[in-house]
């Protein structure tokens, strides 16, 4: 999966994966990844997920710039494997894929919730729980990456591609199975009816076109 990896003077300081659809950077609390010098504007950039690996970074109009191998980012700028961006005295490098961590930090995990929100995706998938007290609910998947499960126990993440929909292992020591098969962190195709497993939790996976 994609990842970022913050250092000042060859110092690790900050090892992020990038799970969300949109990742911010800034000297501000409210920001994903936090960097709190002068140097860093207070809304500074985001990183854009499309689908499981590709990455772009877009400056948000600050005081300093981002600057990508000593370019300077200019709009919406397309990450490759190796890149780094460069804020004030901070080097980022971006590694577009990782072998799963043993202790994963994800930037955030969506868990299993009723009330999630709905939106306008091209073609309609959604989760169906099939056991425990929740069974019956219907979880959409709307976002073109989006992550079910339980943060460091079981947690896979539903790309949306051209071609279909795609599950793969994110985190926890409890591997996912889909159709009674382990899932791997290399993405596999979902079809219509199959039947994933998180943590002892069954969910039957829907495509209606």
């Amino acid at each position: 999966m994609p990842q970022l990896i913050a250092s000042v003077e060859g110092v690790e300081i900050k090892h992020v994966y990038l799970t969300k659809d949109r990742t911010t950077l800034g000297r501000r609390p409210g920001n994903d990844i936090v960097l709190d010098n002068l140097a860093v504007s207070g809304d500074h950039c985001a990183f854009e997920l499309h689908g499981l690996a590709d990455v772009s970074v877009e400056d948000l109009h600050s005081t300093n710039g981002t600057f990508v191998n000593n370019r300077k980012v200019v709009g919406p700028h397309k990450l490759v494997d190796g890149d780094v961006i460069a804020i004030g005295k901070f080097r980022i490098q971006y590694l577009a894929a990782s072998e799963q961590p043993s202790n994963f930090s994800a930037t955030s995990a969506m868990k299993l919730d009723p009330a999630a929100g709905a939106g306008d995706g091209v073609k309609h998938a959604s989760l169906r729980v099939l056991s425990g007290s929740s069974a019956g609910i219907e979880v959409p998947v709307v976002k073109a990456v989006t992550t079910f499960g339980k943060p460091g126990v079981s947690v896979v993440a539903i790309s949306h591609r051209r071609n279909g929909y795609y599950v793969a292992h994110m985190d926890g020591d409890a591997r996912p199975l889909l159709n009674d098969v382990p899932i791997g962190a290399d993405p596999l195709l979902l079809s219509n009816h199959d039947v994933l497993e998180l943590a002892g939790t069954k969910l039957l996976f829907l495509w209606k076109e």
